[in-house]
């Protein structure tokens, strides 16, 4: 279930957009897919490399609409070394991590930034704290917002997020 507060301050949504590109920066099309959208964008290939090996890539392509929370490449480097590489020889866990980014339905930043958690299509629950500063998801940060494409919308955050076991 998801908590929508009344009202969303200006200055928080001043920062959820003055603190990133514009989506159009990212070649969006609202013609493509969530992973054409992400494929365009050349900053997702360790993402779009995850949704292949976890069988996931179809789904992500279907009509949703989905919200993604999308770790960039950079958000993947920072993981312990070896760590993609495990996760890639092991499907199962890595479609529990990949999963617990998406979010059934379409939740643009004004509608984020009101929540205080959502639950994933993993079945777990990202906690959503939104501030002056921006908004965060789990431990990760919002740096850029309203990515639009035919099925959903997607998030770009700077950290890959692990769901408690």
């Amino acid at each position: 279930m998801n908590i929508f507060k009344n009202a969303i301050p200006a200055t928080l949504l001043l920062a959820l957009f003055a603190a990133a590109p514009l989506s159009a920066q990212y070649g969006a099309s609202n013609d493509s897919d969530i992973v054409e959208t992400a494929a365009e964008a050349g900053t997702f290939e360790t993402l779009l490399a995850a949704l292949e090996a976890a069988g996931l890539t179809d789904a992500l392509k279907g009509d949703g609409p989905f919200t993604v929370f999308a770790p960039t490449d950079e958000a993947f480097d920072a993981l312990p070394e070896g760590t993609v590489e495990g996760l890639l020889q092991d499907p199962d866990a890595l479609a529990q991590i990949l999963t617990y980014h998406v979010v059934s339905g379409e939740y643009m930043a004004s509608d984020v930034a009101g929540m205080e958690h959502a639950e994933t299509l993993q079945g777990g629950h990202l906690s959503i704290s939104a501030s002056d500063y921006g908004v965060r998801i789990n431990d990760a940060s919002v740096v850029t917002a309203d990515i639009e494409a035919s099925n959903g919308v997607i998030h770009v955050i700077d950290a890959v997020l692990i769901p408690a076991n």
